[in-house]
């Protein structure tokens, strides 16, 4: 995906997904500079959406922020199935992802960037390397980048970069020893909610 793709699906949205890092928190922010949707030349009104529009709507805006395919939500969304509370155990599966781990961590400044460190090789869960994204992990997995790893470009000012960093409650993080750990469970109230998960889960429903 080229990165004007993906301001474009941000505007598209008609909100920030925070796809591009550093780059959405900045003047240079596609949406910032032009709030109204790709194709059309100038600010228009938008058009009304069906409730079906808006469930695919949300269903997107989750696959983009992600960084997963359709197949992978669909089977998210079918392991599920039979949970009391579907929008919180499908938002847990998504938030455990190791790439999104390595991304709340911080040790990525997108969850794109975490894809490529995680598929380099250059993290360990408990020890071991693990160089699958989508990899689940649990309550109780350290994860660290690999000592080999850390003086790479791809971990450049890191330590700047943690310097003011807060991860989010449900991990922890050394970031002297760069070290994090899975110690509780994320909520809605901890992340936010990154889209209306109850449309996704009427999306797949139907």
């Amino acid at each position: 995906m080229r990165l004007n793709s993906k301001c474009k699906i941000c505007r598209r949205a008609g909100e920030k997904l925070f796809l591009k890092g550093e780059r959405c928190f900045s003047q240079k922010c596609a949406l910032t500079r032009r709030s109204y949707p790709p194709g059309i030349h100038g600010p228009k009104r938008r058009r009304s959406l069906s409730e079906y529009g808006l469930q695919l709507r949300e269903k997107q805006k989750l696959r983009y922020i992600y960084g997963i395919t359709e197949t992978q939500l669909r089977n998210y969304f079918e392991e599920i199935t039979g949970k009391e509370d579907k929008s919180r155990s499908l938002l847990s599966m998504l938030e455990h992802r190791l790439d999104n781990v390595v991304y709340r961590l911080g040790f990525a400044k997108s969850r794109r960037t975490s894809r490529q460190i995680i598929s380099h090789g250059h993290i360990l869960v408990n020890g071991r390397k693990v160089d699958i994204p989508s990899y689940q992990v649990r309550k109780g997995d350290i994860i660290k980048i690999k000592k080999t790893s850390i003086k790479k470009g791809l971990f450049k000012d890191l330590s700047v970069h943690l310097k003011n960093y807060q991860t989010p409650s449900w991990l922890s993080l050394d970031k002297d020893k760069l070290i994090g750990k899975v110690i509780g469970e994320p909520t809605i109230q901890d992340i936010g909610e990154p889209a209306e998960i109850e449309k996704v889960i009427e999306f797949y429903s139907r």
